[in-house]
């Protein structure tokens, strides 16, 4: 029997109502306490449409600069806004800026209102998926051949060029969403990585089961596939810093993330037994939205007390 994985941890943190000073000492610290890597989102607005938001992959380039170790990516990069030769273009470049240490994320967008107020068409679900596709059979083929021609029902390439390529070979892709018949089939095609959101876990079981299916119809060993989850949690030292928390969490992220169904709260022994619980039905990564947004001290414990109690033994 193989091994099991040792489960890794990466802080989702939207670039939302911060300064880009924030930000930077912020993905320095994240860097410093030990976590593998940071998610930043593509949206051009979250939490309300007057809330600052800065543009996801500018940011991402420029902390690419300002870390040295953390793996950078956007959970996930919507197909919508851009055309995939350029987001490959894009990718390539970050992966140079960071020495290799970008994860491209990709989904088929989700969030109507924000297409409609900036003029990006947002067709039926089975359009939108058709169209990643064909956006990761180009991203996937600028990286590999020297030449590139797709013509397809959404883009056309006609012997593209790409270089330089990117520092990884090959640059790993994260596919998000839970569609069972569609987007898992792409994941067994496309992806490193799969990431189910949050609304979507407690399906883990289920939806794992459909990438199995999906992976052996594609010849793909599943075990090349890391599964990810987007978590949400809440975390105290002690009961009444758990009610604090909590309480914070309702006003910072309860407006899009249902608490009492979809967060782990509690001590970091709670919360390290509610991690553990996900990584017995397969889950080897965890991306955490953290209650208060990722306060320092909040990390601290996260990764003095809980990352080393998931990975002891492991």
């Amino acid at each position: 029997m193989p091994a099991t994985p040792i489960p890794t941890f990466s802080v989702f943190l939207p670039q939302v109502a911060t300064s880009y000073s924030m930000l930077k000492e912020k993905a320095a610290l994240i860097e410093n306490l030990g976590f593998d890597g940071l998610w930043l989102i593509d949206h051009m607005w979250q939490g309300g449409p007057d809330v600052d938001c800065f543009e996801g992959w500018t940011a991402l380039s420029a902390l690419a600069e300002a870390t040295e170790r953390l793996r950078l990516g956007l959970l996930v990069t919507c197909n919508s806004f851009r055309h995939p030769a350029l987001l490959a273009k894009m990718a390539a470049t970050a992966d140079h800026i960071s020495g290799g240490r970008l994860e491209l994320g990709m989904g088929a967008g989700w969030m109507e209102e924000e297409h409609r107020a900036y003029g990006w068409d947002f067709p039926e679900v089975g359009v939108r998926l058709g169209q990643l596709e064909e956006s990761l059979e180009i991203i996937t083929g600028l990286f590999k051949n020297e030449r590139t021609t797709l013509g397809g029902s959404h883009y056309r390439l006609l012997d593209a060029p790409f270089s330089p390529k990117p520092l990884q070979d090959p640059l790993p892709i994260t596919i998000g969403g839970a569609g069972k018949k569609v987007l898992l089939s792409l994941v067994a095609r496309f992806a490193s990585r799969w990431n189910c959101p949050m609304p979507d876990a407690h399906r883990m079981a289920e939806l794992i089961e459909a990438l199995d299916r999906h992976c052996t119809d594609n010849g793909r060993d599943r075990r090349e596939i890391s599964i990810s989850e987007q978590t949400a949690v809440v975390v105290g030292r002690d009961r009444g810093e758990v009610a604090a928390k909590h309480e914070l969490a309702k006003t910072m992220i309860g407006g899009f993330v249902d608490l009492a169904t979809m967060a782990v709260i509690g001590t970091p022994e709670e919360v390290a037994r509610g991690l553990e619980a996900k990584t017995n039905v397969g889950v080897d990564d965890f991306a955490i939205l953290f209650g208060d947004f990722a306060m320092e001290d909040t990390l601290e414990v996260f990764a003095s007390e809980v990352i080393p109690a998931l990975r002891h033994g492991r």
